[in-house]
């Protein structure tokens, strides 16, 4: 398919090219800054759907949000009326508007102008139209300092720049920018839109919070990098905040440093820390080196030795029963530490041995829950 995006070198136009650009079956026309609406009818010449994502939101002066919202989105309608009415195609048009279209503002009449101008299409083309009022669309490659609170936020803490929040209690409704895409694209293939009792397009998760959280979040990722805890970074809005405030990090700043302790025995690393779900950590032995000789009474652990050759020993701190194991690098195999159980882990092979251990809860230096005890 053939798709014609206006406003492609946008924030949400880069992204959408980017998803498109994943699928052999579509071929995008790009509509910028740099074309004139005049160029519109030649540019619709085989295109079967259309992303309007073109706009203007903080122009030099006011009265540019009626040229740049209004005015291109009647010369876009007319330029789709004349391909209905010259070939019967009747292009669909996804359109980015914003919540502020019902606001008694410039920007605001201006976009729902643009609304009704589309609508008008519809009614009098029977061309199938997508409005959808976006709230604060956040992701990576919004600009920052400009009209996005996140961005702002997130370029700022990731380059140790300051940043200034006004009324920590204020709302703040988010919509991630890969869930916009997705269902933009799920409208580019067919899918029906889901609509709200005004008829306009909807976009889901959309997530409700404040600046003051958002900040918080934000300031949260950075730090963890000092302390090693990090967010619950897998659900909801802490995930794809997280993912945003990631690609704002600069290159040199791809890489940090954790804390290595290390003794004649080998070197000992903390990874990372989860608030409820342990820590992660790794460990060398030199050869003939014997780690561990201690039991816990609720802790446990999983070891998985990622080089070298390794014996577990073990022994029940009532019963006295033992059992032993061998691990190695060669194959991915998990050794759990058992409550009751004194263990240790010795490197019996001719290298280094290198270790992955996670540990159900983080270490808590004033309950460490361990036990020093000779298997």
């Amino acid at each position: 398919m053939k798709v014609l995006i206006t406003g492609a070198n946008g924030f949400v136009g880069k992204n959408l090219q980017l998803h498109l650009a994943e699928r052999k079956d579509v071929e995008m026309v790009c509509f910028t800054r740099e074309n004139s609406v005049d160029e519109l009818p030649e540019l619709l010449d085989g295109v079967g759907f259309v992303f309007h994502l073109a706009g203007i939101n903080r122009p030099q002066d006011p009265v540019e949000f009626a040229a740049g919202n209004t005015d291109l989105t009647v010369a876009l309608g007319k330029a789709v009326a004349g391909v209905a009415e010259a070939t019967g195609r009747k292009v669909p048009v996804v359109f980015t508007s914003s919540t502020q279209a019902a606001l008694d503002n410039p920007y605001g009449a201006s976009k729902r102008a643009a609304e009704d101008a589309l609508f008008a299409l519809q009614r009098q083309h029977g061309v199938p139209v997508h409005v959808f009022r976006l709230p604060n669309v956040f992701g990576k490659w919004c600009k920052p300092n400009y009209n996005s609170a996140v961005a702002t936020f997130c370029h700022n803490l990731a380059r140790d720049l300051p940043i200034k929040v006004n009324d920590p209690a204020a709302s703040l409704t988010l919509v991630y920018v890969d869930d916009v895409l997705q269902r933009f694209i799920q409208l580019m293939d067919g899918t029906d839109a889901s609509v709200d009792a005004n008829g306009f397009s909807v976009v889901a998760p959309q997530y409700t919070t404040t600046v003051g959280e958002v900040a918080r979040l934000i300031q949260a990722f950075k730090d963890s990098r000092q302390h090693l805890l990090t967010e619950r970074v897998g659900t909801g809005l802490v995930r794809v905040l997280y993912s945003t405030y990631v690609s704002y990090l600069p290159p040199e700043a791809f890489t940090y440093t954790v804390p290595m302790y290390g003794d004649p025995r080998g070197v000992f690393a903390e990874m990372l820390k989860t608030p409820d779900c342990g820590q992660f950590s790794y460990f060398t032995a030199h050869p003939g080196i014997t780690r561990g000789g201690h039991y816990h009474h609720s802790k446990t652990e999983k070891f998985l030795v990622i080089k070298g050759q390794a014996r577990f020993k073990f022994r029940h701190m009532h019963t006295g029963e033992a059992y032993e194991l061998t691990a190695s690098g060669e194959k991915a195999e998990i050794v759990e530490t058992v409550p009751g159980w004194t263990h240790d882990i010795t490197n019996i092979g001719t290298e280094e041995m290198i270790v992955m251990l996670w540990a159900n809860e983080v270490f808590d230096r004033q309950r460490p829950d361990t036990f020093a005890s000779p298997v």
